[in-house]
């Protein structure tokens, strides 16, 4: 088994759509990666594979080696040693705008071989990047996930009462195939106003928060939208970007010190 070496799985679950779920794993996987963590991040949304974009590696290649797929390395390690790898359908596709149009047993087969051929190595963490709602792909993973044991799911949800309905079913879906519920991260709270800094509630607030109390879950923390993110993740491929690892370019964003205490908690959490 190519989790073998892998000592905490973490998937990141959310039953609606555009909630942010892999902006969420990208941060996680910083904040992991900047304790001095050896992260991996595995993106399992096949119609829209996302990490790749994210973590500025489209242009890479999946290389086969011994015992499998070599996972794609992000940039370069961090001053404290910590480092993120990625696997993805992305990275198979020849062209960002390709359409995956795949029937359920295709994504079952796809989803069981990015479990058991990738090689991974010794990782500390590994992140799992989930499509929305409770169909093929979360089926897929939690029958996979029957021999791996995974320490839970961090749920992702966006303060809106119609995120937080949906967000419910996959609180359900995770009790029924008896998946723990590591904590809630209230996504979109807010907007940072990239001129004066105020954060305003453009989607109001405290939903996350009401259902994680509700449904007696860990509440993580609640994160805004911030404009100066986006384009530290878009200006990776310029030459300012290209001089300094993501990893360290992150501790400079006005979210690291908010994804530091979502961290400490996850950590916390799974670390008991």
């Amino acid at each position: 088994m190519s989790l073998d070496s892998v000592k905490h799985v973490i998937l990141v679950l959310s039953g609606k759509g555009g909630v942010g779920k892999s902006s969420v794993t990208v941060q996680l996987a910083l904040s992991l990666a900047r304790r001095g963590h050896k992260v991996g991040v595995l993106d399992v949304d096949l119609t829209g594979p996302n990490i790749p974009r994210m973590f500025n590696v489209e242009d890479k290649k999946v290389t086969q080696g011994a015992g499998g797929w070599i996972p794609v390395p992000v940039g370069t390690a961090s001053e404290n040693g910590g480092s993120i790898c990625c696997m993805s359908l992305g990275f198979l596709l020849r062209d960002r705008g390709d359409s995956v149009v795949w029937r359920g047993p295709k994504k079952t087969a796809m989803i069981r071989q990015f479990m058991t051929d990738v090689v991974w190595g010794e990782l500390d963490y590994l992140l799992i990047d989930t499509p929305p709602g409770t169909s093929d792909e979360h089926i897929s993973l939690a029958e996979q996930m029957r021999t791996v044991n995974p320490d839970g799911a961090v749920i992702v949800t966006t303060p809106q009462a119609v995120a937080t309905a949906d967000v419910r079913k996959e609180i359900n879906f995770c009790r029924k195939v008896g998946l723990d519920i590591l904590g809630i991260v209230e996504n979109m709270s807010g907007f940072v106003c990239p001129h004066c800094s105020e954060c305003t509630n453009v989607f109001s607030s405290g939903g996350g928060k009401i259902m994680a109390e509700q449904f007696s879950i860990e509440f993580f923390g609640a994160v805004p939208i911030d404009p100066s993110f986006n384009l530290m993740i878009e200006s990776q491929s310029s030459e300012e970007g290209m001089k300094t690892s993501l990893i360290d370019q992150y501790g400079k964003s006005k979210l690291w010190p908010i994804f530091k205490d979502v961290t400490e908690k996850l950590v916390a959490k799974v670390n008991p």
